[in-house]
């Protein structure tokens, strides 16, 4: 079960405690509540601080990363707060691609007279596309919290490593190599997550997988990662030396040919949040990918992301925790638009200028509860994310019309929707 963070009267991080407890310090008006999402309470009265250690445990993802908080008691680790936290990385990449066609678009219309000007252009060290820093910034912020909210004393993260240039071509090597990427990710981890570890022909799971070459080495393929598979060992056996295409799956051929963009969004973010990691001034531990999956394999935990982080590095080796407990499901929203109007098809602009983000303390995002005496169409109670307007008029959730006197905010926006899930629907 989640544990309930918990902070004194001068905001300082006491151990996160049951909710149970939390809810009996509640009802006795001993504490208040501090914060819905990671859900916090703050006492009203003085203690002593008795902490035990508590680690933070970071499994980078390019879609979804794995955050957990692991605490340390007489039988050993165990996971006390888990949060799968789900990027906007693709979003930023295709907006800031629809935002560069339409400016490529003005400038062949209005300035197409003027010579190109590159001179300003300048990225400075450590430079990363904003759809690669935003995966950075998620992790960062929140293992920030984290260390706000919990008596956080070191941190935990896999340092991945996916050699994108030898899994597309395994005979590489020389000063050709040199020029390529990094160098140690096992084909076979990557050829599993490629092919959702089961069978490409039959889809068993949870049986012995072999690899397998999609246009057999005796009519001509290679070993490169985009004619490999994996295969149960009965239908490896009865392809035989035919193409997959022949075996009757030509969808294979199409699979196999997967953008490599995952593995090289891990590689150009692994060292950034590394360096970020270490300038907290908390002790730093590192482990592979390899040593994640084992320590997950040998205590026979399922996998999703959250699981994988509480199983990174050697504090992962026996590390106990509830497979169905529920979790806190983070999704990156973004917060502001930093475009000043809407324009058309054609790039004129539509809207005016933008206006204040705040209206009567309340912002767009955030999360409110509002009580309505009267109405033909929203009397009643309403609880969701609030759409403010200048006039006061505001939508919760799917109902609008709803002055902003009857609302009260439950959650600030803070650019994260949260959902809680269980954790067997989690996603590997």
């Amino acid at each position: 079960m989640q544990r309930v963070f918990v902070l004194d009267t001068n905001y300082q991080p006491l151990m996160p405690c049951h909710p149970a407890r939390a809810k009996e310090l509640l009802d006795k008006r001993k504490a208040a509540v501090f914060r819905r999402f990671p859900f916090t309470i703050i006492l009203k009265y003085a203690v002593t601080a008795n902490n035990q250690p508590v680690q933070v445990k970071v499994d980078p993802g390019s879609r979804v990363s794995g955050i957990v908080l692991v605490a340390q008691f007489r039988r050993g680790w165990r996971v006390i707060w888990a949060a799968e936290l789900h990027h906007r990385g693709q979003i930023i990449r295709d907006k800031l691609l629809k935002r560069r066609q339409q400016r490529r678009s003005r400038r062949s219309r209005k300035t197409r007279h003027r010579q190109p000007r590159f001179d300003n252009r300048r990225r400075p060290k450590g430079w990363l596309p904003p759809s690669l820093q935003s995966r950075v910034d998620n992790l960062t912020v929140w293992i920030t919290r984290l260390y706000r909210f919990a008596p956080v004393d070191s941190i935990s993260l896999e340092l991945a490593k996916f050699d994108t240039q030898a899994l597309q071509n395994p005979e590489i090597e020389g000063v050709e190599y040199q020029r390529g990427t990094l160098f140690g990710y096992e084909i076979w981890e990557y050829l599993l997550e490629k092919w959702g570890r089961q069978c490409v022909y039959c889809g068993a799971e949870n049986v012995p997988l072999e690899k397998e070459h999609i246009v057999p080495k005796s009519r001509g393929g290679s070993n490169r990662v985009s004619n490999l598979t994996v295969a149960c060992h009965p239908c490896n056996q009865e392809k035989g030396d035919l193409t997959a295409e022949e075996f009757g799956f030509p969808h294979v051929h199409a699979r196999a040919k997967r953008s490599l963009k995952d593995a090289a969004a891990i590689n150009a973010t692994r060292w950034t949040l590394w360096r970020w990691c270490d300038l907290t001034g908390l002790p730093v531990e590192v482990g592979t990918g390899g040593h994640t999956k084992y320590n997950r394999t040998q205590q026979d935990y399922p996998k999703t992301h959250w699981i994988d982080a509480a199983c990174v590095g050697d504090t992962g080796e026996s590390v106990w925790l509830d497979p169905n407990m529920h979790i806190l499901t983070i999704r990156a929203m973004g917060r502001q638009s930093r475009q000043m109007c809407r324009v058309d098809k054609y790039g004129f602009p539509r809207t005016k200028s933008k206006q204040r983000s705040r209206i009567h303390g309340f912002q767009t995002g955030g999360m409110v509860h509002a009580v309505v005496p009267a109405g033909k169409k929203t009397s009643g109670t309403h609880v969701g994310r609030v759409a403010v307007r200048a006039q006061g008029s505001f939508r919760v959730g799917t109902t609008d019309g709803i002055n902003w006197q009857y609302c009260t905010i439950v959650h600030l926006s803070d650019g994260y929707h949260y959902e809680r899930s269980s954790a067997v629907s989690s996603q590997a």
